[in-house]
């Protein structure tokens, strides 16, 4: 399972929050994790000229991705709060792909001054539209609770338990499709 780190700005948090959540998977032992940063395939704004559904993508950094995030069975979306959504960017390495996202799983762990919770909610309308399963359970971690000087990451209990709990769902849903050989 993938952990999608959802945010190139320079000074996110979100590779702090991405690597927490690897450390509590990584205590599992029902599914192994790796943390995917869109920020290492410095993809451009979306440059294929055929859409993503047709599958026919004609630059490197597309296959690249592609072979990435189509190796996973499940993902767990690690998105700050811009504007009310999701950051572009994370946006734009969605869009590149369609069959790599189709008839999977997601889980989410949002932040920002509400907890993440509209960018979260965006994220399940972009995905449902690419026919990816949304975990019921959602992290949300606010600046004021979950970041000290509202900077350095130190969660709280609650989203701890909220982290195990939204992977308890996205194991059992994944494990279902594949029990069943249906796509999610």
């Amino acid at each position: 399972m993938a952990i999608i780190v959802g945010s190139t700005r320079p000074g996110r948090k979100a590779e702090a929050v991405a690597a927490w959540v690897h450390d509590l998977a990584a205590h599992r032992d029902d599914a192994t994790f790796e943390v995917v940063d869109i920020a290492d395939y410095a993809l451009p704004h979306l440059d294929e000229p055929v859409p993503p559904r047709a599958g026919h993508y004609s630059h490197p950094h597309t296959h690249t991705w592609a072979q990435k995030i189509g190796a996973f069975d499940a993902y767990v979306f690690v998105t700050p709060e811009y504007n009310a959504s999701v950051p572009g960017a994370l946006k734009n390495a969605i869009d590149f792909l369609y069959a790599e996202w189709n008839g999977k799983a997601a889980g989410f762990v949002g932040y920002g001054i509400q907890g993440g919770i509209r960018a979260v909610e965006h994220l399940r309308q972009i995905l449902g539209d690419l026919e990816v399963v949304a975990i019921p359970t959602t992290v949300a971690l606010t600046l004021a609770d979950d970041f000290q000087n509202h900077i350095h990451f130190t969660p709280s209990a609650d989203p701890t338990k909220n982290v195990a709990l939204m992977l308890d769902e996205l194991i059992a849903q994944t494990a279902g499709s594949k029990e069943t050989g249906r796509s999610l």
